[in-house]
C-alpha cells in the first residue's frame, strides 16, 4: 500500500466464505429488529443523553481556557504550514506534508475524534481560532464585533452541504487531487469562505450552517459519550446524543454527502467502475490532455453526485413508505428519524478508511520533520520507517464487518426509539420501522459488497 492510497483495503484467505458474512449481517438485523420490537417499549435516548456532569475540577480542566487557547494556536499553525507547504513545498506529493495531513490526519483523524471524544472541533477549527483571535483583539479595542447580517434559517445546513460537497468532490472527481498546489489553493479558498462567513453571519450561526467540516463533525460527535449541556461537560451513553429529530434544514445533505461520498469512493475502485473510465477514456483517444481531465471528472463527479442523491432519494422514500403505514403526512416524518443515519455514516467511514489512517497516517511523522521536501530534518524523525504491515487483510476485514454491523444496528435502535415516542400505539411504532429495516439491511450488504471488492 502506497501513501494516499484509499484504505478500504482487501479480503485474502477468510475462514468461510464471504457470503456467510453477508447472511449473518442479515441475521443480526433482522434479530435485533424483533428484540427491539418486543423490548424496547419506551423512549430512552433523550432522557439518556442529558448525561452526568464530570466533576468540576476534571471539566473546569477541560474548559479552561488556557488549554483552548493553547489548542487553538496549535490548531492555526497547522493551517500555516499545511498552507505553505502545499504553495511552496515540493511539488510531489508524497514528499509534501500538505497532502499527507489533509486526506489523512484531518479528513480521517478528525471524525475519529468527534466520534470518541465529542465536538472537538469546536476548539480545534483554525478558523474559529482565526476568528475568535479577531474578536478578542476588536474588543480590546473597545469595538463590538457584531455579524453583518442574521444567518437566514432557511438556509440551514445547506451551505455546509455545499462546502463539504466540493471538499469530497476535489478528493474524488479532481484528476489529481493530492497535488500540492491545488490543495494549497483549495485550502486558501475554504479558509476565505470560513472566515467571511462567520464576518459576515457571526461565529454560531456559520459554524453551524455554513462551515462544511463543522456541520459534518458535528453530526458524528453526537455519538459519542461525552457531550455539553449547560456550559458543563457530561457523561452520556454512547449515542444517546442522536435521540429526538433533527429539524434544521439541509442536515439531510450534509449525511447524505457523507455517506455517498464513501460509497462513491469504494464504488470508484471497483471494475464495473474501472472499467466505465477505460471505456470513457477509449473514446479520447488522440485528445489533448486537458479535455481528457475535464471528461474523466465529469464522470466522477456525475458518479459522485448520484451516489449523494441515492441516499437522499432512499431515505424520502423509506420515509414516505413508513408515513402511509401510519396515515401520517410524510413531511413530518422526514426529520424525525434522520439523526439514526448519522451512526452509518460512522460506520461507513471507519468500515472504508481505518485502515488507510492506520498505515498511512505514519507517513506524517517524517513529514513533520520535513514538510517542505527539502530534505530537512527538523525533530529528527525524517528516517522514521512506516510499518506497512501493521494490521493484517483479516483482520481489515473482521473491523469493516463489525463497525458495519454495530452501524446499523444502532442505526436501528435509534429510529426506533423515536418511533416509540412518537407513536402511542406500538403496533404503530413497529410498522413504521419495517421499511427503515429494509432501508438498514440495503445499506448494510452494499458497503460490505464494495468492501469485498476493495
Amino acid at each position: 500500500m502506497t501513501p494516499l492510497a484509499h484504505g478500504i483495503g482487501g479480503v485474502r484467505d477468510l475462514p468461510v466464505p464471504e457470503s456467510y458474512f453477508f447472511v449473518g449481517a442479515v441475521i443480526v438485523l433482522v434479530v435485533s429488529f424483533v428484540a427491539l420490537g418486543a423490548l424496547w417499549t419506551r423512549p430512552q435516548l433523550e432522557q439518556h443523553g442529558r448525561g452526568r456532569p464530570l466533576s468540576r475540577p476534571i471539566d473546569g480542566a477541560l474548559r479552561s481556557r488556557a488549554l483552548r487557547v493553547l489548542l487553538q494556536a496549535a490548531s492555526a499553525g497547522l493551517l500555516v504550514v499545511t498552507v505553505w507547504a502545499a504553495l511552496w513545498g515540493t511539488s510531489l506529493p508524497l514528499e509534501n506534508f500538505a497532502p499527507t495531513f489533509i486526506y489523512v490526519i484531518f479528513w480521517l483523524g478528525l471524525p475519529l475524534l468527534s466520534i470518541l471524544f465529542g465536538d472537538v472541533w469546536r476548539v480545534l477549527s483554525p478558523w474559529r481560532a482565526i476568528a475568535d483571535l479577531a474578536v478578542w483583539l476588536l474588543e480590546l479595542r473597545g469595538r463590538e464585533a457584531r455579524p453583518l447580517f442574521a444567518y437566514p434559517p432557511r438556509l440551514g445546513r445547506y451551505p455546509a452541504a455545499v462546502a463539504l460537497f466540493a471538499f469530497v468532490a476535489l478528493e474524488l472527481a479532481h484528476p489529481r487531487p493530492a497535488d500540492p498546489r491545488v490543495l494549497g489553493i483549495a485550502a486558501a479558498l475554504y479558509s476565505y469562505w470560513a472566515l467571511a462567513g462567520m464576518a459576515v453571519y457571526g461565529r454560531e450561526p456559520w459554524t453551524r450552517g455554513g462551515e462544511g467540516f463543522a456541520a459534518a463533525f458535528g453530526l458524528l460527535a453526537r455519538i459519542a459519550p461525552f457531550g455539553l449541556r449547560d456550559d458543563r461537560i457530561v457523561l452520556r451513553w454512547p449515542f444517546a446524543g442522536l435521540g429526538g429529530a433533527d429539524r434544521f434544514p439541509g442536515t439531510l445533505a450534509v449525511i447524505a454527502v457523507l455517506l455517498g461520498s464513501t460509497s462513491f469512493d469504494g464504488f470508484s475502485r471497483t471494475t464495473i467502475w474501472q472499467d466505465l473510465l477505460a471505456e470513457v477514456r477509449s473514446g479520447l483517444v488522440g485528445a489533448s490532455s486537458p479535455r481528457v481531465d475535464l471528461t474523466i471528472s465529469s464522470v466522477n463527479l456525475a458518479g459522485l453526485l448520484a451516489f449523494t442523491l441515492a441516499v437522499v432519494f432512499a431515505y424520502l422514500a423509506v420515509v414516505a413508505l413508513a408515513s402511509r403505514l401510519v396515515r401520517m403526512h410524510t413531511r413530518a416524518l422526514v426529520p424525525e428519524f434522520l439523526l439514526s443515519l448519522v451512526p452509518i455514516a460512522a460506520a461507513y467511514t471507519v468500515a472504508h478508511y481505518f485502515s488507510l489512517f492506520l498505515i498511512q497516517g505514519q507517513f506524517l511523522i517524517p513529514l513533520a520533520s520535513d514538510p517542505l521536501g527539502r530534505d530537512w530534518n527538523l525533530f529528527g524523525t525524517a528516517d522514521f520507517d512506516p510499518n506497512l504491515a501493521i494490521v493484517s487483510p483479516e483482520t481489515v476485514w473482521y473491523v469493516q464487518i463489525g463497525a458495519l454491523v454495530v452501524g446499523h444496528v444502532a442505526g436501528l435502535a435509534i429510529a426506533h426509539d423515536r418511533a416509540v415516542a412518537l407513536f402511542p400505539r406500538q403496533a404503530d411504532a413497529l410498522r413504521s420501522q419495517g421499511p427503515m429495516l429494509v432501508l438498514m439491511v440495503l445499506f448494510t450488504v452494499g458497503g460490505m459488497w464494495l468492501l469485498s471488492q476493495g
